[in-house]
């Protein structure tokens, strides 16, 4: 019963039916989220408009992290147990972390514009996430440039692992060296340095994305499950050709 759902094609016939629910809820998040970010929470005394930005920068932020580990675990299950389903997901994932990422660096650009009065800088926090996002593009080019995709799945799954070295850095740059990105504020230990009118839009937002990811995860679930199967097809025929 534990090893119940290692079966791709059991996980996929019971989170499929929760798919379009996730979508529908992630929609419903989003839009409530938006009009609480845009309409209900204060202008910054210091950043103006522009702290609106926040509440899609920061979000995407931690979602590029979470779904980076959860991919990079997934790989593990994958290299260590042989699962294909851990494969698939760790698959599924990757383009929408990748996605994740790219929103947050171009948000993170936008609002560095009027603050810091350049679209770009060398920052450690910046560079860092800048990596993470190689790591993402490296991991899919890897999965995909093998002709036995076997191949590719377990060196993207190793590229993946050695990856997660960068989220510490990416969570601690701004505690560890010099950096003009702004220190954690929503992660302090007992009293979050943000008014609630503020927090309340951030969180919402977060929980759409997540709802987003899940939805997204479970379509692109599918696709690397037929894929894979028509792979292992395209490879049969070939060895019998």
């Amino acid at each position: 019963m534990k090893n119940k759902f290692v079966n791709p094609g059991t996980l996929l016939n019971f989170v499929k039916p929760i798919s379009p629910w996730l979508g529908f809820t992630s929609v419903m998040l989003l839009a409530f989220g938006l009009w609480l970010s845009f309409y209900h929470s204060p202008i910054d005394y210091q950043q103006g408009n522009a702290v609106r930005i926040m509440y899609v920068h920061v979000p995407a932020a931690w979602m590029s992290m979470m779904i980076y580990t959860f991919m990079a675990m997934s790989s593990l299950f994958g290299i260590v147990y042989g699962h294909i389903t851990a494969y698939c997901l760790a698959k599924a994932a990757a383009p929408i972390g990748a996605t994740f990422t790219a929103i947050c660096l171009v948000s993170g650009s936008a609002w560095g514009k009027p603050m810091w009065g350049t679209w770009w800088v060398w920052d450690a926090r910046l560079t860092s996430v800048l990596v993470l996002f190689f790591f993402y593009v490296g991991y899919i080019v890897f999965s995909n440039s093998f002709n036995d995709f076997s191949k590719g799945e377990k060196f993207s799954s190793i590229l993946s692992i050695i990856g997660l070295i960068n989220l510490p850095i990416i969570k601690f740059s701004v505690d560890y060296w010099n950096t003009l990105h702004q220190p954690a504020s929503i992660s302090k230990i007992g009293a979050p340095s943000i008014h609630t009118d503020m927090l309340i839009p951030l969180l919402v937002m977060f929980l759409s994305f997540v709802f987003i990811f899940l939805h997204l995860l479970i379509i692109r679930f599918q696709l690397e499950l037929n894929n894979r199967r028509l792979n292992i097809r395209n490879m049969k025929v070939h060895r019998t050709g």
